[in-house]
């Protein structure tokens, strides 16, 4: 990562909601005292899932992770949003693609600190794939 992708002044996306906003918590840090990567992975799951669901009109379960790109740590007292957005739509599945953004200091400073693929596939009340929606 270059020092210019560190110091970039950058927006949270003005044109859509966040399907997620979280603020990580002391107890949700490493040895190095950045924000545990499977605490941020947890919650790319649950907001791609979020969408993912409303898409599929039900049930869905997480089969892959397509993609998973750290490009900044998360500090605790960030106030974490996560952004997601269908990408595909197959018979059984939802590809979701999840962006995440730090709000962080005082002034607010914005950093892009994940990106993630995830896909879901919908299923019945029995686990078993069902058609991802009309």
């Amino acid at each position: 990562m270059s020092a210019k992708e560190n110091t970039q002044t950058i927006s949270l996306p003005a044109d859509r909601e966040p399907v997620l906003r979280v603020l990580p918590m002391p107890s949700d840090v490493n040895a190095s005292g950045d924000i545990f990567g499977g605490w941020i992975m947890a919650q790319v799951d649950i907001a791609g899932g979020i969408v993912s669901s409303r898409r599929a009109q039900g049930r869905v379960a997480t089969v892959a992770v397509n993609s998973f790109v750290f490009k900044q740590p998360v500090l605790v007292g960030d106030l974490v949003s996560f952004y997601a957005e269908v990408e595909r739509v197959g018979r059984t599945s939802v590809t979701v693609n999840v962006e995440v953004f730090a709000e962080r200091g005082t002034p607010h400073h914005v950093v892009k600190v994940t990106e993630a693929t995830l896909t879901y596939v919908a299923v019945d009340g029995s686990g078993r794939p069902r058609p991802a929606g009309p």
